[in-house]
């Protein structure tokens, strides 16, 4: 009799499970406290917090839960946390992407009434707390920086529906030459701020070009003299900040101003910006200086640089042979709105190809510095490829004209780029195998 049972015991709680889930999850007791809050700590607080780059902090269990249905849904479709990479290509140290196991765990939370759960406590403390201050990095202190440095005064953008692409002056004049460890741009206005390039000048000559427009050509006067960096850092939509592995560094000489190159977005009524940068100087030694190489539109085999109008076009670009042996440390890819696909590899003497980024869904909003997990070693004599698609048809639903027109070169948001940023140090032995 007994074993007549068993058959229908099984088909009792398997009917179960289809037809009362909510019960059986909320018998599950999924909460805010035991699950939630690493999950929201690990993947969205580095941005989502008072002093981040996203719109609204999600620190605590009462912003977390009057969101839930939002970030259900934008955890459900991936839109969040946004990350571009494909990660069967290459994978990075900065990876930041949910596991379907998170995934569901966020649905069951919120199917079951967002529940808010036990708060832990901390070891030796008697008061309970946060699981997301246990668990997690901390958001960015200013505090941890050593050099916070911005525009000399408030910017105002006195024309409405109209871009600005502007020039500003940031004097330092640093006694010795430093080692820049870590190095984020803060926008003063996140809403308008469209990219920004931070240089640096060492003659002292080009304080002049504060405030000034690039398409003023008295800006030219100040361009007759190399800089000391020409692409310290980039910030781009997305992007937050680079920190260099340990034992090697970015140069800051002798001397040193910033420049920053800040594109602004069209704004329908005047408004103002006071962007800046924090810098964390090295506190080891540093035995390898962090060098840039930049791939753009000089390096686009298949020129003129045009995207026609109506029609899905593909460039491609290389770099020169290089002349040593190097180990990169992160990539950049850049497009505007027209960009559909980027993918770059390397190609060393021997023909072993080398993958290092692809992005199949570009997505101008979500762009950023990718740091890999392990430096990667290129011999002399490798060569960086890079191709990019772009569609400038009415199937592009970012395609800035409702008609479709033929499209250059140019930093305009209506323009094109095809960019590629790499940080690299000079190869030593054993590199391939160091975490980063």
């Amino acid at each position: 009799m007994r074993n007549k049972l068993l058959p229908i015991l099984f088909i009792l709680s398997i009917s179960f499970l289809l037809f009362c889930p909510a019960t059986y999850l909320k018998a599950q007791e999924v909460s805010f406290y035991k699950d939630i809050a690493v999950i929201i700590q690990t993947h969205c607080a580095p941005c989502h917090n008072k002093d981040g780059l996203a719109p609204f902090s999600l620190l605590t269990y009462e912003e977390v839960a009057s969101r839930s249905n939002f970030i259900g849904y934008v955890t459900k479709t991936r839109y969040m946390p946004p990350f571009k990479a494909d990660i069967s290509f290459q994978h990075y140290k900065n990876e930041n992407t949910l596991s379907a196991d998170e995934i569901q765990l966020i649905q069951t939370w919120i199917n079951t009434g967002a529940e808010k759960g036990q708060k832990k406590k901390r070891k030796g403390e008697d008061i309970p707390t946060d699981i997301h201050q246990k668990n997690a990095p901390e958001p960015i202190n200013v505090n941890d920086y050593d050099l916070s440095i911005g525009m000399q005064k408030k910017f105002q953008m006195n024309s409405p529906g109209k871009e600005e692409f502007r020039f500003f002056y940031a004097p330092v004049n640093n006694e010795g030459s430093k080692m820049i460890k870590s190095i984020q741009f803060v926008p003063g206005n996140k809403k308008l701020v469209h990219h920004s390039r931070i240089m640096t000048d060492t003659t002292g000559s080009i304080a002049g070009i504060d405030g000034m427009s690039e398409s003023d050509t008295g800006v030219y006067q100040y361009q007759t003299k190399p800089l000391a960096d020409n692409f310290l850092f980039g910030w781009v939509p997305g992007n937050d900040r680079i920190v260099f592995p340990e034992g090697t560094g970015k140069k800051l000489f002798q001397g040193s101003n910033f420049i920053f190159n800040v594109h602004y977005s069209p704004s329908p009524i005047i408004s103002s910006d006071s962007s800046f940068i924090r810098i964390k100087y090295t506190d080891k030694p540093v035995d390898r200086e962090v060098i840039t190489l930049t791939l753009k539109e000089d390096n686009i085999s298949n020129l003129p640089f045009i995207i026609k109008a109506n029609q899905v076009s593909t460039f491609y670009m290389r770099s020169a042979m290089l002349t040593q042996d190097v180990s990169l440390i992160s990539i950049m890819p850049h497009m505007h709105l027209l960009g559909k696909k980027f993918k770059s590899f390397a190609v060393t003497p021997s023909g072993d190809v080398l993958q290092l980024i692809n992005v199949p869904d570009w997505d101008f909003n979500w762009q950023m510095t990718y740091t890999f997990q392990k430096y990667l070693y290129l011999p002399k004599g490798s060569v960086i490829y890079a191709e990019a698609q772009y569609d400038n048809t009415i199937n592009n639903e970012r395609n800035p004209s409702k008609q479709p027109k033929d499209v250059g070169y140019g930093w305009g948001t209506n323009d094109e780029m095809m960019n590629l940023v790499i940080y690299y140090v000079t190869y030593k032995p054993g590199d391939e195998n160091k975490i980063l």
